[in-house]
C-alpha cells in the first residue's frame, strides 16, 4: 500500500495561496510571488532528495494547470523537472478533458474512492502538491499518511490557508525538522490515524 504524502509551502500563518504564482490575485490576494526571496540550495536539494521513482502526483486543477504551464518546459538536466515529467500524475477535474502533460491523465470518479483505491494499488508514493481543497477532502477522510511542510519565516495575514476550520483535531508526529540559510524550516510529519 502506498503512503500519501502532501508538500506544501507555507507562511508561518499557514497561507499557501500564491507561493510561486505572482499573478495569483484570487479573493483580492495580494502577495503572490511571496516564496521567491526564501529559495535556496539547501531547500531544492532536499526536495530533490525525497523524490522516488515509483511516485505518483495528484493535483487539483489549478494546481496541474499552474505547474504544467512550467515543468514540461524545463530540461531533463534537472532532476525536479525530469522526475515530475517522467512520473504518473493524476488530476482532479471536472472541467479539463484534454491534458497535454506528458504522463497526466483525469483522476476519473470521486475523490476520495478513487484515491483509496490508487494507495491500494500502488507500492510506491502518492504525493499531493498544493492543492488546497484535495487535502481537505482526503484529510476528513483520513487517507493523508504524511506532511512535509516548508514553513516560511512570514506572516502574510491573508490568502488561502491549508486547513480549514474543523472540530476534529489532527495529532501529528515530527519525524523530521531542518533549517535552510534563508529561515524556511524544512517539516516532515507522520498523521497519526
Amino acid at each position: 500500500m502506498a503512503e500519501l504524502s502532501v508538500v506544501e509551502f507555507l507562511s508561518l500563518d499557514a497561507v499557501m495561496q500564491g507561493f510561486h504564482d505572482p499573478d495569483d490575485h484570487e479573493g483580492g490576494f495580494r502577495h503572490g510571488g511571496w516564496g521567491a526571496p526564501y529559495q535556496d540550495e539547501l531547500q531544492f536539494q532536499s526536495a530533490v532528495a525525497q523524490l522516488q521513482p515509483d511516485t505518483i502526483y495528484l493535483f487539483g486543477r489549478r494546481t496541474y494547470e499552474h505547474l504544467a504551464s512550467f515543468w514540461p518546459h524545463q530540461p531533463d538536466d534537472n532532476p525536479m523537472a525530469a522526475h515530475l515529467n517522467r512520473c504518473t500524475k493524476y488530476v482532479a477535474t471536472r472541467t479539463l478533458t484534454t491534458l497535454e502533460w506528458r504522463n497526466a491523465q483525469p483522476l476519473g470518479g470521486e475523490l476520495v474512492p478513487s484515491v483509496a483505491k490508487i494507495k491500494a494499488d500502488h507500492a510506491g508514493a502518492v504525493v499531493v502538491l498544493g492543492s488546497q481543497s484535495i487535502v481537505a477532502e482526503l484529510m476528513a477522510s483520513d487517507l493523508v499518511d504524511t506532511f512535509r511542510v516548508f514553513l516560511h519565516p512570514l506572516v502574510l495575514g491573508s490568502g488561502r490557508t491549508l486547513f480549514p476550520p474543523s472540530d476534529q483535531p489532527v495529532r501529528l508526529r515530527l519525524l523530521d525538522a531542518a533549517p535552510t540559510s534563508t529561515g524556511v524550516l524544512m517539516l516532515t510529519y507522520a498523521v497519526e490515524h
